[in-house]
C-alpha cells in the first residue's frame, strides 16, 4: 500500500520578482480530463505571481516547482494569478498550456521572442 494519501494535491508557489501583468480579463486555455489540464490567469490588483496547482498526481512537488520556475524564468510577470486543474497532464503539456495562457495577454511582459 502507497504512503501518499489518495485525493488530489495543493501545491503552491510565489514569484514577487518581475514585470507587472496589468489589468485583463480571465484567462482559460486547455480542459481538465484526463492526461491533461486546465490554466486559468487572473489580474490581481499587485504582489507576485501567484501559481496554486491541484492535480491528481500526488508526490510530484519537486517536478511542478522545476516546470514552474522554468515557466516564471520565461515569463517573469507579477500581479497575476495561476490557477492550475492538473489529471496528470506531462511536464510538456503543462509548459504548453502555461504558455498559451500567458500569449493571451493583452502585452504579453517577459515573453520570450
Amino acid at each position: 500500500m502507497s504512503d501518499i494519501p489518495a485525493g488530489l494535491e495543493t501545491l503552491d508557489f510565489a514569484y514577487p520578482a518581475g514585470q507587472p501583468a496589468g489589468r485583463f480579463a480571465p484567462i482559460l486555455v486547455g480542459v481538465v480530463g484526463s492526461g491533461n489540464l486546465e490554466v486559468l490567469l487572473e489580474a490581481a490588483t499587485d504582489g507576485p505571481c501567484a501559481v496554486r496547482i491541484e492535480t491528481s498526481a500526488r508526490g510530484f512537488a519537486p517536478i511542478w516547482q522545476a516546470v514552474v520556475d522554468d515557466f516564471h524564468t520565461r515569463h517573469p510577470i507579477t500581479g497575476v494569478r495561476i490557477s492550475i486543474h492538473d489529471m496528470g497532464a506531462t511536464p510538456a503539456v503543462v509548459s504548453l498550456r502555461l504558455d498559451q495562457a500567458v500569449a493571451e495577454l493583452p502585452a504579453t511582459p517577459g515573453a520570450s521572442t
